[in-house]
Formats: structure tokens, sequence, C-alpha cells
């Protein structure tokens, strides 16, 4: 597997020798001192160029960087699906090397450069002094940020209110219904509620990170370990533990959250919405009414 400095060398070196290449940048998590380094870091790596067109027209030019095992262009993909795409603005190429290494590597336009657009960036090379120049690198952008008291209460909102679509997935045992109102509706709002905890606790200066990954590092190991508990498999019992242990995080942790906010918790709302839950899970098959 190729180093660092060997990956950068080429990087900067490929740039160097191509007049058509302006700058070079880099963003993401090799420029974010706040993440842990690993082997599966990728290169995030940006050219401006003096024109995309001949760049995206022969991409035989990429076969510099290295052996590839598989590739993938999104911009392509998102053209084929009839999405407005601009390949002038900006085109990408994510490569999987066969060495190990990974480059998520543009090429953006001298005359629209998207770099002002990030914090979290690092310029590796600017022949023309075209980028802007400004502090390192920071991930103050990807900080929790502190919610308006309407953003507590929509998250709230719509924590409960979704629960009623897993009550009856449940009962009518439409497990991919049921995880899907989990994972896609629910859990985002206990993320949230999470991340706000983490965020007053820290005065709103840190990072989780994509999907929450790094909750871990300010969650106190028990609470971790119950926000772990609420993943289960396609089993009814194991379903309705993960909700009762999702519905009493969030009962403890958001009025927590609602009394820094100066702000109301709908109590009325969860006890309601707790109570629809226990009287569907008691509700037998042939039920023909509810109440």
């Amino acid at each position: 597997m190729r180093t660092e400095k060997e990956m950068y060398d080429l990087i900067i070196g490929t740039a160097k020798a191509d007049d058509r290449i302006r700058a070079v940048y880099m963003n993401g998590s090799r420029t974010n001192p706040n993440v842990p380094r690993d082997i599966f870091q990728d290169y995030d790596v940006v050219y401006v160029v003096t024109e995309t067109k001949p760049f995206y027209e022969d991409k035989s030019w990429i076969d510099i960087f290295g052996e590839r095992l598989y590739m993938q262009c999104p911009d392509e993909l998102e053209k084929s699906v009839g999405r407005d795409v601009s390949f002038d603005k900006c085109y990408g190429w994510l490569i999987q090397f066969a060495d190990g290494n990974r480059m998520d590597l543009h090429v953006e336009p001298t005359w629209d450069c998207h770099v002002t657009d990030d914090k979290l960036y690092k310029i590796l090379l600017d022949k023309d002094g075209i980028l802007p120049k400004i502090p390192s690198a920071t991930d103050e952008d990807y900080r929790v940020k502190k919610p308006t008291a309407a953003e507590f209460y929509a998250a709230c909102n719509e924590f409960w209110w979704c629960m009623n679509n897993v009550a009856k997935g449940l009962w009518r045992e439409e497990f991919l219904y049921v995880l899907d109102m989990l994972n896609e509706c629910i859990r985002p709002q206990l993320v949230k509620i999470l991340s706000w905890k983490i965020g007053f606790e820290t005065d709103f200066s840190v990072s989780v990170g994509k999907s929450a990954k790094y909750m871990y590092k300010w969650l106190e190991p028990t609470v971790w370990q119950r926000f772990l508990s609420t993943y289960s498999n396609a089993d009814i019992s194991e379903i309705w533990k993960s909700v009762y242990v999702m519905c009493g995080m969030a009962d403890e942790f958001a009025p927590e959250i609602a009394e820094k906010l100066q702000t109301e918790y709908d109590l009325e709302m969860a006890k309601n919405s707790r109570m629809w839950l226990e009287k569907v899970k008691k509700l037998p098959k042939n039920a023909k009414e509810i109440f």
C-alpha cells in the first residue's frame, strides 16, 4: 500500500506537470485534525483546471494514479437517470485502487471553484494564487448546532408521531415497513436529541461525524450501549424491546434539552404515544376495533 507521502507526491506532482491544472486542494477527513487516522481514509482531491471537458472526455489521464480495482463516476450516473448535472462545472471519479488506497477525485474550472463552500480544506498547490487564503482547516461547519425551540419541538413531535406507524406495522407484522420507519424517521430524531445533549455538554464545540459515528466519544458508556441496543433484527419481540429503549431515551434526555433551551417538552404527546404503543402491542390479531 502506497504511503501518504507517496500519494501526496503523486497528487501534487501530477498537477505540477500538467499546465491545465492550476491548483489543487483537499477536503474531507484527512484535513480534519479531530478525525482518527487510519488506513481507510480517502484522499479527497480537487483539481482546479482551465477547463473540465478535456479531463472527462479522455479519462485515460487518471491511469497515472495507479491500478484501479473499481470506480464510480457519480456525475455520469446522475445524468444517466435524467438529473440535471453540468460536467463543465464539476466532474468526479471515486476510485478504489488495487493497493488499498482510495481517492475521491474531482475537477472544477477556475471560474467556478467551490473551495469557499467548505472550511475543512487544505491547499496543496496554487500556481496562480487563485484560491482564497483561510486559517487552518476546521470542522466548525460540521459541529453540533444549538437547536431553536422550533427545531427541538419538530424533532420530538416527529419522534412520537411516527411511533404510531411503528405500532400498526408491528401489529400487521410488516417488518420492512417498521424497520424503515424506525431507521429513517424515528432514529434520526433520537440522534438529534443525543447530539444536542452532547452539544450542551461541550458548549457546541464538537462534531459527532457523519451518521453520528463519533457520538460514542461523548456519551456515557451506558448511554451509548443503550443506543446501540436500539438496532434490532426483524423479530417482533426484539423490535418491541428496541422501541421501548428508544422511547425511554427520548423521555430521559429530551426534557433536559428543553430545560436548557427554556422551552417545553410535550409530555402529553409522549405519554399518549406510549399509551398507544402499549394498547396496540396487546391488541389480538383478530381484533375488529381498537377501542
